[in-house]
This record gives C-alpha cells, structure tokens and sequence, in this order.
C-alpha cells in the first residue's frame, strides 16, 4: 500500500510514475501570482434584459463549482449571449487558465476546459506558459487556497481583491519538475474521474445490454439514465408484457393482474431525521455521520459525502438508523424551479463505509419500504420527480418550500406490479450499485492519496523520484 492506495491502483500509478521523466529537487524560487500570469475578474450582465442570457458563451459562477468535483469545467448552469458578454465587463478566458473563486466562498478552484468567460466572484489566472504549467497552477492553488482565504477582507463576505491575489507569492521549480508533479497527481485524479465515468456508463450484463437494445434500439447510455429506461420500459411502458392482457385503471391501460395503490402501500415506515448536537452533550452521546441533501449526489456516486459529524441519543440511533433499501427524501429546501422530493438510494454498502453509525438530517426523511420494493418505490418516486409531480405536493409561496410527504404517500396514485416483477428489478439494480459503491470507495482512497501527496510535493518536502520508495504491494 502507498499511504492506504489499494493494490488495484498502484500498478497504475507505477505505471504513470515510470514514464515520467524525473528530476531531483533543485531550488524552488519564489513568485507573485501577478508574476506568473494575467489575473482577470469578471461580470455579470444585467439579469434585467433577457437578452444577456441562454446565449452561446460559457459564463461560469461560483455556484457552478459548489458541487462540482473535476479539475476541468467547460460550461455553467447559464449561458450569456454576445450582447450580454459587450454589455459587462466580462473578459474572456482561454483555455488552461485557471478557474478561483475570491468570494462567496473564496477558494473554489478549476480548469477552463474552453474559452469561457465568469462572473465578478472569481480572480482567475491566465497562466504564462514560459513560467508555469497549467495544471501545476491548478494543483498549486489548491495548496494555497486556504493561504489565500485568510488574506480576504470584508465586512459582509470576505473577498479578495484582485491586488492582493496578484501579490500572493508561491515557490515553483522548474517546468519540467512541475509537469512531473502534476503528472503524478493527474494521474490519480484521472482514476477518480475515470471511476465516476465508470459509474455514469457502466456496462449492464449482456443480457441486460441486449434487452435495452431490443426494447429501446439505442446504445448505453449512463447507468443512471440505463436504470430509468429500465423502470420506464416495465413500469410505463410494459414492453416486455405488450402481448399479454390489459386493463383499464385511473392511471391508464395497465397489465392484467396489476393493480394501482397510493405509495403507502409499499412503505412500511417514514422516520424523521435528526440533526442533534455538534458535540457530546449530556445523553447526545452516540457520535454519527448525518446525511443532507446536498450530499445526495456524492452518495449516488458511491462516496461518503461531506457528511458533518454529530451527537443525538442513542435511543434515537436505535430508531432513525438506516437500513439496507431504505430511501432518503429531502422535505425541505425547494426553490421556484427545483421542488422539494429529491430522493437517494441506501445501500448496504453505504452503510459499511460507515460502521452503520449514519442517519439523516432533519430537513430529510428516511423511507422504509416493504419488503422487495426498494428498487421499485426509489425509481417510481423518482420517475414523479422528473415529471414534477412533487411541485403539487408542496406549502409555501415564497423562500423555502416544505414537501407534504404524508399528503403525497397517501394520495399519489402508483401502480402496483406483482412483487416477483418488482423483486426481478430489485436484482437487477442490486448488482449495479454494487459497482458503483465499489468504485466510490476506490476514489474515496484516491482522494485521501493525492490530499496526502499535494502538500509533500507542492512543498517540495516529497521529491517525485521518491514517491515509488514509498510504494508497497
């Protein structure tokens, strides 16, 4: 093991580190950002005129990058026209330059994949290539964005300026030992992102892959979208029953022998979250990791999440703690354009990466279904949810929106396919979130690899010839 790499990984990086060129530490010397590349704020066009924006030009905010785990971003939610882009004073970035957030928060960091332009949240770096790689530049501010957070200012949200980023000063060796360093951390941010991709397109078994030819005359598409034609093609659809029988009910023509039910009657329980204590207080003495919302996304991809450690009672942990096919709702947070109702899968494997001491927050709900519906009530729920259904299931006007979770298990019709159909699809999905928590857990040991190797190397306390050294089988 290289500082707890599996085994599966250190051929790769072997194989990486064997075709750099290495070379042993010289003299780092010493820079100011403004020394090394162009800095350059950016704009936001007049949200008033509809005609600054849903143009062709890529305008990234800070937003874009809050949940966003690559090194290299090509576009953001929106897009702004020519007109737009004149009207500001946005500047263009090229390709390979440098993505920094200097507000709200300061310290998000990324690759331009293109030509693109952002918003006044960011002072980005243009490298000068003569002087630094820009990979390495990417990897360097990193390292140094929490230098360069406590050098903010301001009384609302800190900010920094574009004076004193171009002022921040950075060691760098020569070109060649950056691009090795930034080689040697690719590589390994390489495999995370490849294990993403892995689990965004991850090859069905071959019959699977046949079915969804036959029914759908298409190639795979990612194996979120694979999941949800197979739902649509049984459940919606009936392809495969198209031969036999059907009846009328209020949701359609179903299959003979079906039946349509409201959600709860493949739930078997609905329990509240719980937020407890930031530390151990009295009887808060149960220490668990408490899932949000916005940690859904990560754990669909097979990661642990940013989940924040907290204390409740153990009598709590008793009756909120997760079990392997419950589902997660979030209840609370929707906007105008995205409802509340999100949901996310519970694996068995989820709660292993965690020693089962996990529950959910309290602006979520963990949904218990009966036995065999797992599968069945998380991609039916979240068929609704595309549809936005959950829009009619919500209170408020204004400012966060609350869902009606009791409103809609109990008076959302469903259709109610004979549980060995549901139990058939449950098998299915059980082998493919296998996969992806399998290579979540690969990249969750990557990332602690590389967060380990960034500060040796961009130090130069690790010179790159000295990282096979560390390697053992």
């Amino acid at each position: 093991m290289i500082f707890g790499l599996p085994s599966f990984a250190v051929w790769t990086l072997l194989l990486v580190l064997r075709t750099i060129k290495f070379s042993f530490m010289e003299e780092w010397k010493e820079y100011k950002l403004g020394d090394i590349g162009t800095i350059v704020g950016g704009a936001t066009p007049s949200t008033k005129d509809p005609l600054n924006y849903d143009g062709n030009i890529s305008w990234i905010t800070p937003k874009d990058l809050s949940n966003f785990n690559g090194r290299y971003i090509g576009r953001g939610e929106r897009m702004i026209t020519t007109e737009g882009f004149n009207s500001s004073s946005c500047r263009m970035l090229p390709k390979g330059s440098v993505l920094f957030s200097s507000r709200a928060p300061i310290g998000y960091v990324a690759i331009a994949k293109n030509e693109l332009c952002t918003n006044q949240g960011f002072k980005s770096v243009i490298p000068n290539p003569k002087i630094v790689d820009s990979t390495f530049l990417y990897y360097l501010l990193v390292f140094n964005k929490t230098r360069i957070e406590g050098l903010g200012s301001g009384t609302t949200f800190k900010e920094v300026s574009g004076q004193v980023m171009k002022n921040v000063s950075v060691l760098l060796p020569s070109l060649n030992t950056q691009q090795s360093i930034a080689s040697v951390l690719s590589s390994i941010d390489d495999k995370i992102e490849c294990n993403k991709l892995i689990n965004d397109n991850l090859p069905w078994a071959l019959w699977i892959t046949h079915l969804i030819l036959l029914l759908f005359k298409r190639k795979n598409d990612n194996l979120e979208q694979q999941a949800q034609a197979l739902f649509k093609s049984w459940f919606v659809d009936f392809e495969p029953f198209k031969n036999g029988e059907f009846v009328e009910s209020e949701l359609g023509r179903i299959p003979k022998g079906w039946c349509v039910g409201v959600y709860n009657d493949i739930i078997s329980d609905t329990v509240s979250g719980d937020w407890g204590k930031e530390k151990e207080e009295g009887n808060y003495t149960h220490r668990v990791a408490c899932v949000r919302g916005c940690d859904f996304q990560d754990i669909k991809n097979g990661l642990r999440g940013k989940t924040p450690e907290r204390f409740i009672l153990e009598k709590n942990f008793q009756n909120k703690h997760f079990c392997d096919k419950d589902m997660l709702v979030e209840i609370s947070g929707g906007t105008a354009s995205v409802s509340t109702g999100r949901v996310c899968p519970v694996s068995q494997q989820l709660i292993d990466k965690y020693d089962g001491d996990i529950v959910c927050t309290n602006f979520c709900k963990l949904v218990r279904p009966k036995t065999g519906y797992g599968a069945y009530l998380y991609y039916s729920w979240l068929n609704k949810y595309s549809n936005k259904v959950m829009f009619g299931y919500e209170n408020g006007t204004s400012g966060i929106k609350n869902f009606r979770i009791k409103d809609f298990t109990s008076i959302e019709p469903v259709i109610l396919p004979p549980i060995k159909m549901v139990e058939e699809f449950q098998n299915h999905i059980d082998s493919i979130q296998k996969q992806i928590q399998t290579r979540g857990s690969e990249s969750h040991n990557l990332a602690q690899i590389r967060d380990t190797l960034l500060p040796r190397l961009m130090s130069g306390e690790l010179k790159v010839n000295e990282i096979e050294k560390s390697i053992t089988i």
